[in-house]
C-alpha cells in the first residue's frame, strides 16, 4: 500500500500511478447479496443453469453495479493519505463497463492520480481514474474517474 504524506506528496503524485490492489474473488454469493441489497434480479446475474445454457460467459454475471460498488474497497487496498481529517465520496466523471465479470471471476483496482484541485484553505478534490482488471484477462472490466473531497486537519 502506498501511504502519501501530506497535502505537499498528494500534489507531486498527480500522474502517477498509486498502486494495484489485491485480487477480490465476485462469485454467486456476492451476486446474489448484491441483487437482494439493489432489487435488481435479472436473470443474467441469478439463474445459473440459464445463464450456463443461453450466454456466450456460460455463467452468471456480476452487475456492472456491483463491480463500481468495489470501487472503495479497492482503493483502501492501494493508498492512504496521511493528516486527513475527512473524506467524502464526490461523484464521478465518467464509468465504463467495457467487459463481464463472470462469476467466480477475481478483480483487483489499479489506480492513478488525475488531479488534485483546491477546494478552499485544507480541502482538495481528487480526481483519481481506476482500472479494475480481471484476473486472466487483458481488457479491463471497468474503468471509472471518481472525485473525492479529502479535508485536512
Amino acid at each position: 500500500m502506498r501511504v502519501i504524506h501530506g497535502l505537499d506528496d498528494l500534489r507531486s503524485a498527480v500522474g502517477s500511478e498509486l498502486g494495484v490492489s489485491d485480487w477480490v474473488l465476485v462469485d454467486q454469493d456476492r451476486i446474489n447479496k448484491f441483487a437482494e441489497a439493489t432489487g435488481d434480479y435479472q436473470w443474467i446475474h441469478l439463474d445459473v443453469e440459464r445463464a450456463a445454457r443461453e450466454t456466450p460467459w456460460k455463467s452468471t454475471i456480476a452487475h456492472g453495479y456491483l463491480t463500481l460498488s468495489l470501487v472503495p474497497m479497492l482503493m483502501a487496498g492501494i493508498w492512504s493519505v496521511e493528516g486527513v481529517a475527512s473524506s467524502i465520496n464526490y461523484g464521478s466523471n465518467k464509468v465504463r463497463f467495457t467487459s463481464p465479470v463472470p462469476s467466480g471471476s477475481r478483480v483487483r483496482g489499479r489506480a492513478v492520480l488525475k488531479a488534485v484541485d483546491d477546494q478552499g484553505p485544507g480541502s482538495v478534490r481528487l480526481t483519481v481514474e481506476l482500472t479494475v482488471e480481471r484476473e486472466g484477462q487483458e481488457r479491463p472490466v471497468c474503468v471509472a474517474e471518481t472525485l473525492s473531497i479529502l479535508n485536512f486537519a
